[in-house]
């Protein structure tokens, strides 16, 4: 599938920042970026159009023209939004897309009387949130809202990562486990319970096949942490839990570790495949990323 839209110069600004760990290396005339999201590749041109290609191109396009719409009417705010100003759980990720480092996933429980608050923080996509600002206001929220993470480092990812069981299939079974562990351990009372779309639902609770402990009525959304605080929220967590877990890997190898997965991250895993051996990387990094083919100068089966 594919789908074009055209964005002004203030979202060109803000997708070339929320992609910018995602971009591609190859040069291609007129494109100002292009990126992989998932299942979804990105392509900026200079003009200002945008394609989405995959099969949840539309999926991601919907959001960006949604932002394209609001900003040109500058009457709509966050609190119109009916995923703003509610009880709401919420869960995201954080670490898919980095070759070193945990995945780490959050269920927060927002109130009603936890939105002013975190408005004022400036709580949203973690993302577009420098880390400096990250470490500021995790403790806050922490010390403000009721919360459940959960940290796969990367010899258990690589352990559990086969042919049928993929990265999606994880995360839907970590994000399931926190979510069912906030709602009936803390017993919230909440108006929706939101994850962040990486799958369709039905796709979604497919995964979960033969686990006893399912967490329903979820309402499923993409770009969930610009809607909704408890997501936003679940997203500067899992950052900072994901960050002070980086920071102890770079100290414990004494190598500064790259996050992401550009060329930049090949280079620092050749320095660590030198000093330490290839079986480092089974301890620090995901091995079915193509960063590992290119360290090790050979293919990976």
């Amino acid at each position: 599938m594919n789908v074009v839209i055209r964005v002004n110069d203030e979202i060109k600004e803000k997708m070339i920042e929320y992609y910018k760990d995602k971009k591609r290396d190859k040069k291609i005339p007129y494109v100002v970026f292009q990126a992989k999201d998932e299942d979804t590749v990105i392509t900026m041109y200079e003009s200002g159009k945008v394609m989405f290609q995959g099969v949840s191109a539309d999926v991601d396009a919907s959001m960006w023209g949604i932002l394209s719409e609001q900003n040109k009417d500058k009457n709509t705010t966050p609190k119109e939004n009916p995923y703003h100003n509610c009880n709401s759980v919420g869960s995201d990720e954080v670490g898919t897309g980095d070759y070193f480092g945990p995945i780490v996933v959050t269920a927060s429980y927002v109130t009603k009387d936890d939105v002013e608050f975190l408005d004022k923080l400036g709580v949203g996509d973690s993302k577009k949130i420098t880390d400096e600002k990250i470490k500021k206001i995790a403790p806050e929220i922490a010390k403000r809202i009721k919360y459940r993470s959960i940290i796969l480092n990367n010899s258990e990812y690589n352990e559990k990562y086969t042919k049928d069981v993929n990265m999606n299939k994880i995360k839907a079974i970590m994000h399931n486990k926190v979510l069912y562990q906030l709602i009936n351990e803390e017993k919230p009372k909440y108006d929706y319970i939101i994850v962040d779309e990486f799958a369709r639902e039905q796709r979604y609770y497919s995964y979960l096949n033969g686990i006893d402990k399912i967490q329903k009525n979820i309402t499923f959304m993409t770009k969930a942490e610009d809607k909704n605080l408890a997501v936003a929220a679940s997203s500067i967590i899992s950052r900072y839990i994901f960050l002070k877990e980086f920071e102890k890997i770079c100290d414990s190898i004494n190598i500064p570790l790259v996050k992401g997965a550009g060329k930049d991250v090949d280079t620092i895993g050749e320095e660590v495949v030198e000093k330490y051996g290839e079986d480092k990387l089974k301890e620090i990094a995901k091995l079915n990323f193509k960063n590992t083919e290119r360290i090790l100068h050979t293919m990976i089966y």
